[in-house]
C-alpha cells in the first residue's frame, strides 16, 4: 500500500534513573518498532520515530508540535522502562490529536537461562506502561489501548484499523461541506446543527444558493465539454447515440461547473436537492457519481451530515479493496425465507461499488420537474458491507452502523438506476427495528472496504456515541443501550 503524507508519530517514555546506556538501547528499540510499524502494510500511515522523552518539558514540547502539525494524525505512545507519570500530565492535558497507547516490549519471549537485573531495568513495559496508563484514565482521556507484540499481525491490524480513524478524523478538521440550497422541506433527519458539527466533529458547513453552481456552470466551454464526453465514451458503455444527446452534454456541463466550483472553493464533499435546482436544466446524477468516484462526499437533499461522513469514509479507507458510496435503503422484498433491502437513490450511487463497467443512460426522473438525467446504472459487487448512519440528537452525535452481506440483485429491466441488495445481520427484522429504534437515517455512508471495526475507532476518537447492529444484536439488550446512553450524555459535562 502506498501511503501518503500522514503521518502517526511513535513516542517513547523512560527517564533519566538508568543511565545513558539504558537510554541508547531505549532509543534503539524504539527506532525498530517504529521501522516496523512504518513498513506495514497494515497501517494506513506513515510511523515516524521521535526522540524518546524523558522530562515534562520534552513530552509538552512534542505534544505541543503534534496539534500544530498538519501532516500528524495522531501518537502512539509506549513505555520503554518506567516513565513517571507526573510529568506526562501537561503534555497529555494539552494534546489535541488521538492517542493510542502501545502496550509491547521490544522482546517477545523471555530468555529465562539469560535474564538479569540489567535486562529488568531495561524491559519494564509491564509496570510502565501501567503507570501511562493509570494517568491517562485519571485525566479522563479517550485513547485506544493495543496489547501485544510489535511483530504480531493482531496488534498490528488493531494498530491499522485505529490509524484509518485516526486519518478520518484529520481529514474532519480541513473539511468543506458545500450545500447546494437547502434540504429537502419538512424533513427531519438531514436537518441539524452546523454549529455543533463544527465543535464536535470539525467539519465546516457552507451555504450556496443554486445560482451560484448556475452561474459557474453556465461559463463552461463546449471544449470543456468536449473533453469529458471523450473520457464519458471511454470509461462507460456508451452509445454514440447518447454521448451525443442534449442530456449527457447537459451533465457533462455541470460536472465542469461543479468540479471548478469546489475546487476553487476547497470542499470536499456536497449536497444536492430535486426541490431546488433554479438555474439547472437537469437534476445532477452522472456529474455526482463521478465526483464521488474522486473521493468527494455527497448527500442528497441537503443532507449535509451523510455528505461529510461519506467522504471521511473514502479517505478512511483509501488503499483499501472496495468502494464507498452514498446509499438509501428504498425498499424490501419481505419474502419470509429471503428478506432483503434494495439500495438505490434516483440517481446518485457511486461507481466505485459497481461489479463491472456502469452504462451511461438517460431516461425520465419523475421528479424535480426537470429534463431527463443522464446517470451512470450498474449493480453492486457482491460481498461483505457496512452501511453507516451519523444523526443528531441534539445533545450528542450518534453514529450507527449495521453489518451487511451484499448478494446477487435480480434484473430490473423497467429501473435504471445504479443499485445494490443486501441481507442485514443478525436478519432484516431484527436489523431493521434496532435501526429504527437508534433513529438511523434513511441515507447512509455504504462501504465494502470499512469494516464496523474501523468505524468504531472513529467514533470513539471523535467522541461519537456509537451503536452497531450486527450477528449478536438482541432488540431488548440494544433498547437498553440506548436509555443508559441517553442518561450518560445527560450526565456528562458538555
Amino acid at each position: 500500500m502506498k501511503k501518503g503524507k500522514v503521518e502517526l508519530w511513535f513516542i517513547t517514555g523512560s527517564q533519566h534513573l538508568y543511565g545513558e546506556e539504558t537510554l541508547k538501547q531505549v532509543e534503539a528499540d524504539s527506532r525498530a518498532i517504529a521501522g516496523a510499524l512504518d513498513s506495514s502494510g497494515m497501517i494506513a500511515t506513515r510511523v515516524i520515530f521521535k526522540p524518546v522523552l524523558t522530562t515534562a518539558d520534552a513530552i509538552t514540547s512534542v505534544c505541543l508540535e503534534a496539534n500544530s502539525s498538519s501532516d500528524c494524525a495522531g501518537l502512539i505512545t509506549w513505555m520503554h522502562t518506567f516513565s513517571p507519570a507526573k510529568m506526562w500530565i501537561s503534555g497529555l492535558k494539552r494534546l489535541q490529536k488521538p492517542l493510542l497507547h502501545f502496550h509491547t516490549q521490544f522482546n517477545r519471549d523471555i530468555p529465562w537461562s539469560e535474564i538479569d537485573m540489567d535486562f529488568m531495568n531495561l524491559n519494564q513495559s509491564a509496570h510502565g506502561d501501567r503507570e501511562f496508563g493509570f494517568i491517562c484514565s485519571r485525566l479522563g482521556m479517550e485513547r485506544k489501548v493495543v496489547v501485544g507484540h510489535w511483530q504480531d499481525n493482531e496488534a498490528l491490524q488493531a494498530i491499522g484499523n485505529w490509524s484509518r480513524a485516526a486519518v478520518g478524523s484529520l481529514e474532519a478538521r480541513s473539511l468543506r461541506v458545500a450545500r447546494f440550497g437547502d434540504n429537502m422541506r419538512d424533513v427531519a433527519v438531514t436537518e441539524g446543527d452546523k454549529v455543533s458539527a463544527q465543535l464536535y466533529l470539525d467539519f465546516e458547513v457552507h451555504g450556496y444558493g443554486v445560482g451560484d453552481l448556475a452561474d459557474v456552470v453556465g461559463r463552461v466551454s463546449d471544449m470543456q465539454v468536449s473533453a469529458l464526453l471523450e473520457q464519458y465514451g471511454d470509461e462507460y458503455f456508451a452509445p454514440s447515440k447518447i454521448l451525443a444527446s442534449k442530456a449527457v452534454r447537459e451533465a457533462a456541463r455541470i460536472e465542469a461547473g461543479m468540479r471548478t466550483f469546489l475546487e476553487e472553493g476547497g470542499f470536499r464533499a456536497f449536497t444536492t436537492n430535486f426541490e431546488d435546482l433554479h438555474g439547472l436544466v437537469q437534476l445532477p446524477g452522472m456529474a455526482v457519481q463521478r465526483l464521488m468516484a474522486d473521493g468527494y462526499g455527497f448527500g442528497a437533499e441537503g443532507d449535509w451530515k451523510t455528505a461529510a461522513l461519506v467522504r471521511i469514509m473514502k479517505v478512511m479507507a483509501e488503499g483499501l479493496e472496495g468502494g464507498t458510496s452514498f446509499m438509501e435503503d428504498y425498499t424490501y422484498h419481505l419474502d419470509p425465507h429471503d428478506m432483503s433491502v434494495l439500495g438505490a437513490h434516483m440517481l446518485e450511487v457511486c461507481p466505485s461499488i459497481a461489479s463491472g463497467k456502469p452504462a451511461l443512460e438517460v431516461h425520465p426522473l419523475g421528479i424535480g420537474g426537470r429534463d431527463d438525467p443522464a446517470r451512470l446504472v450498474f449493480k453492486a459487487r457482491t460481498g461483505r458491507a457496512i452501511a453507516a448512519s451519523m444523526i443528531g440528537m441534539g445533545d450528542r452525535f450518534r453514529l450507527i452502523v449495521n453489518n451487511l452481506e451484499v448478494v446477487e440483485c435480480p434484473p430490473m429491466p423497467l429501473l435504471p438506476v445504479a443499485s445494490v441488495l443486501w441481507k442485514p445481520e443478525p436478519d432484516l427484522r431484527t436489523a431493521t427495528a434496532a435501526w429504527i429504534y437508534a433513529g438511523g437515517a434513511h441515507h447512509t455512508g455504504f462501504s465494502q472496504s470499512l469494516t464496523a471495526e474501523h468505524m468504531a475507532e472513529y467514533a470513539a476518537i471523535t467522541g461519537t456515541e456509537f451503536i452497531l447492529i450486527d450477528q449478536k444484536c438482541d432488540i431488548e439488550l440494544l433498547r437498553k443501550e440506548l436509555r443508559w446512553n441517553d442518561l450518560y450524555y445527560r450526565m456528562k459535562p458538555a
